[in-house]
């Protein structure tokens, strides 16, 4: 029965995130019980919680919440332009402030999130503790422009591309449980090269000034942090790695099928190859990930605590 289980997990390469450390509180109990809340800002498809049971950051709230910290999951657009979710972001930052009466919280987003999470920083700068962009295509993401080379705005293509892909959106939002509104190719806009250089100029905190280097460390009084991956296929049993091993050709440098590794960097850059894809980066499909490749929850948890070890 043991070499059925263990082979059956080798496989699989399925990642048990609810491991000894965040299932168990025996010690460190306050590991991840930093001063201010978190607040997780998803990327692009923007469910909380897809079809009641499908969670967008698989299993990590949960290890989080078990070394002490605060959680706040947030939802979004599935597909719209960087501002206006990111005003979907602020009207939900400003209610998880009011009803925990914290001063300030650790806002962390993953791709499209990143672009929410920093638009907010920079309305109510004195509010946020810290910025984190994990797998976030700060500087744009090649995918985005070959959608647009393709589908070029004000021609037929176009208007095809934005009805298929905005009815898509309007059916993800609807089952996950929301009524944003969906703009399909405003959101492709928002990561061409020239959208993200548009939000840059208007939002240049913590965004390198060279091509693939680290940007400030703290700004407006707030840190800034980052990490992402350059794996597109990390385990071929996870339908998502089909679909990132094919975006990932798009793009010239190591990416996570996505997102370029230099277009990643924000602030103090982490580590910026981790062996995952752009869905390991949230822990999906349920889990699922290349074996021997680092637990995401525990990524999150040690991010959680090197906050609160700098009074975050």
């Amino acid at each position: 029965m043991f070499k059925k289980l263990m082979t059956a997990a080798i496989l699989s390469g399925a990642a048990f995130s609810a491991n000894v450390s965040s299932a168990w509180c025996l010690f460190n109990c306050d590991y991840t019980k930093t001063k201010y809340p978190l607040v997780l800002a998803p990327g692009v498809l923007g469910f909380d919680k897809l079809v009641g049971f499908v969670d967008y950051w698989y299993g990590i709230p949960g290890g989080l919440k078990d070394g002490g910290a605060k959680v706040y999951v947030t939802s979004a657009s599935a597909f719209n332009s960087s501002e206006l979710r990111g005003e979907q972001l602020l009207k939900q930052t400003q209610d998880i402030l009011a009803i925990t009466g914290a001063a300030k919280v650790n806002l962390i987003g993953h791709s499209h999130g990143g672009y929410s999470v920093r638009y907010v920083a920079d309305v109510i700068p004195t509010r946020v503790a810290s910025l984190t962009m994990v797998h976030s295509p700060v500087k744009g993401s090649p995918v985005a422009d070959l959608v647009r080379g393709v589908a070029p705005a004000g021609t037929f293509t176009d208007t095809v591309v934005q009805t298929v892909g905005t009815a898509v959106s309007n059916l993800i939002t609807f089952l996950a449980g929301n009524s944003y509104k969906e703009d399909f190719m405003a959101s492709m806009d928002s990561f061409t090269k020239t959208g993200s250089a548009a939000f840059i100029a208007k939002h240049p905190n913590g965004v390198p000034t060279t091509a693939c280097g680290e940007g400030a460390y703290t700004a407006n009084g707030i840190r800034n942090y980052s990490w992402s991956g350059t794996t597109t296929v990390a385990n071929v049993l996870d339908p998502l790695d089909t679909f990132f091993g094919l975006t990932g050709l798009a793009g010239s440098e190591a990416n996570d099928g996505l997102v370029g590794r230099c277009s990643s960097h924000f602030g103090k850059v982490l580590r910026d190859n981790y062996p995952w894809n752009h869905g390991d980066a949230i822990n999906q499909l349920f889990g699922v990930r290349g074996l021997f490749t680092p637990d995401p929850v525990d990524v999150y948890r040690e991010h959680a605590n090197r906050l609160k070890t700098a009074g975050l």
